[in-house]
Order: structure tokens, then sequence, then C-alpha cells
């Protein structure tokens, strides 16, 4: 006699049993708690607040020697603008991640991530490098032509990040990240090497002083991209510990800066003061003027 069960079982005996669960049936979302909506906030205050103090301090100063108190707090301001704007939800986007699974015996699977990048963030960045690296330049006393190198490098370093953010495929998006780091490689050595070289020239305390912010911002500035290939690159992090990173970053290179930056400038007796068209505008000889050598004519 024919056992039915047994029959079932050798017919079956060869099929792979389907899996527990299926990867990709519902999208997976990484967004920001209220840890990292009040990280924000905090970082709001303090830029505000910064960017009061650097206003009051500049006015506390003949306008002669004001630029890098103007340049300081337009830098903050910028972020407060910037921080703002993330903390309210104005200034982020989501970026669709599709990961595919390969399955061996049934078709491809895919989990499909919607991670939150606060765009605002490189608008920001955008705008307070370039201030910040000016600070720099201005104080080590380098040419125009470098200085103009070392911005547009850092522009590019900015802009190819934020297209990395937004990719879509992990192989284009690590090809914009090579791109920022070699951009980044340039603003070092424009910093770290023409940089030096110049403030060597000045006096000792100034020489000094710049050896010492500068390396201070570069040791800064190098921990930045490596926070990006660990949240919006691989996703090892969650957006919570991005926004804190990022957070103490700023702090560190925005008003830490910027009061150490001042205090200590406004302190040495070889500050520079800038008059002409910065202290006075423009004079009689710098108006255009049409038709005077007409008469000669």
């Amino acid at each position: 006699m024919i056992d039915p069960v047994q029959e079932l079982k050798k017919h079956t005996s060869g099929v792979v049993p389907l899996p527990a669960a299926i990867p990709g049936n519902t999208p997976i979302y990484q967004t920001a708690s209220d840890v990292g909506h009040r990280a924000l906030w905090v970082v709001f205050a303090i830029m505000l607040i910064s960017s009061l103090a650097f206003y009051i301090m500049a006015f506390r100063v003949p306008v002669q020697k004001r630029l890098f108190h103007i340049l300081t707090a337009f830098i903050t301001t910028f972020a407060t603008l910037s921080y703002y704007a993330m903390a309210v939800g104005d200034g982020v986007g989501k970026n669709k991640i599709t990961i595919k699974h390969q399955q061996k015996h049934f078709p491809d699977t895919y989990d499909v991530i919607y991670r939150e990048v606060y765009w605002a963030r490189y608008v920001d960045w955008s705008l307070t490098t370039p201030l910040l690296l000016l600070d720099l330049c201005f104080l080590a006393g380098l040419n125009g032509a470098s200085i103009l190198v070392a911005i547009v490098a850092d522009i590019i370093m900015i802009l190819t990040g934020l297209f990395a953010a937004f990719t879509v495929d992990e192989s284009p998006k690590w090809g914009w990240y090579a791109m920022a780091c070699i951009a980044y490689l340039v603003v070092i050595y424009q910093l770290a090497l023409n940089g030096r070289q110049v403030a060597q020239q000045k006096d000792s305390k100034t020489a000094t002083f710049f050896a010492a912010i500068g390396g201070f911002t570069l040791v800064l500035w190098t921990i930045y991209p490596i926070i990006w290939g660990v949240a919006d690159g691989s996703r090892n992090i969650n957006v919570d510990n991005e926004i804190i990173a990022y957070a103490v970053l700023d702090i560190l290179a925005k008003p830490v800066f910027g009061f150490w930056l001042l205090f200590t400038h406004d302190n040495m007796s070889s500050s520079n003061s800038i008059d002409g068209f910065w202290a006075h505008g423009l004079g009689k000889e710098g108006t255009l003027r049409i038709g005077d050598d007409d008469e000669g004519a």
C-alpha cells in the first residue's frame, strides 16, 4: 500500500523553503528624532549669541580694524540661518537609496531607504568656509592668486559633497566624494604650505598664531569628510549622531575659532589697519568721469 505522506516527502524534499521574511516590503526611513532636533536648536542659539557678540566686538574697534570682525560675524550669521532652517524642517530633503538583495532560488528583492539629507548645511558651508579661508589667508598675508585658488577649491569641495549626498547609486556617490577630497587637498596645500611660508615672513607672534589656528582648522576640517563617510556615505551612524557630530564640529570651527581669532588678533600690536575704500568709501579719485578729456580734443 502506498503511503501518501511518504510520497509527498519524496517529491518535496528538494524544494527550498520560503524565507521567513522577504526584504524590501516596507521602506526604511532614517530620520532625526527629538534628540537631533533639540541639538539643532541648541546650535542655532549658540550661533545667534556668537553673532551678536562678534558684531558688538566689531563696533568697539575703529572701522579700519574691523575686517576680521566682519568676516567672522558673517560666518556665524550664515550658520545661524542654516541651523534655524534645519531646526524648523525647511532645510532638509530625503535621498532615496535602493539596495539590491540577490537570491539564489528566488527573484531579487530590494530594500528602499529614505535618509534625511540636510541640504541647508551645504548652503551654509558654501558661504562660511570661504569666509573662514579669507580670515586665515588675510592673517597669513597670502597673495590674491593663492586666495582665489583656495576659495574655488573649497567651493568645489562643498558642491561635490552635496552631489554625493543626493546621489542614488553607490559608485557615482564615492566618485563625487573622491573629487571633494582632491579639492580639499588643494585647500590644505594653500594653507599649510603657502600660507605657512608667507606667515613666517611676518613677526614671530603672527607666525606662531597662524600655525596654531590654521592647524586647529585643518584638523577640524579633516574630521568632516570622515563623518560624511560614515553618515551620508555608508549610513553606519543614524541621523541623530550625524547631527550631533556636525554640531560639535561647527561650534568648534565657527564660534570657538572666531573668539580665538578676534581676541588674539585684537591683542597683537602688529594687527593691520585698512584705510582707503574699506574705511572711507570712494573718493574723488575713485569715481568714474566721462567727458573730462573732451576739452583737449
